[in-house]
């Protein structure tokens, strides 16, 4: 089941809930079922570990063995 974001449009109210296929949800607040999905963002985590530098191959982008242009990096 995916969560989904939305605003009320009766009383402006922001919310996300679990939607099964086929059903409509209603607004936490005033129960109204006229609302407006959101744009969903995700969040990733930062890693707190120092990362480590790219190395520089042949053609100073990657560390690609074959030569100069080889990786498709041009």
């Amino acid at each position: 089941m995916p969560i989904y974001e939305y605003e009320c449009k009766q009383c402006g109210t922001a919310f996300e809930t679990l939607v099964r296929s086929g059903s409509v949800p209603d607004c936490p607040s005033c129960h109204s079922t006229e609302r407006d999905k959101k744009l969903s963002v995700f969040a990733t985590a930062k890693s707190t570990a120092a990362a480590a530098p790219a190395a520089a191959g042949y053609c100073g982008s990657c560390a690609y063995a074959q030569g100069p242009g080889a990786c498709a990096l041009k």
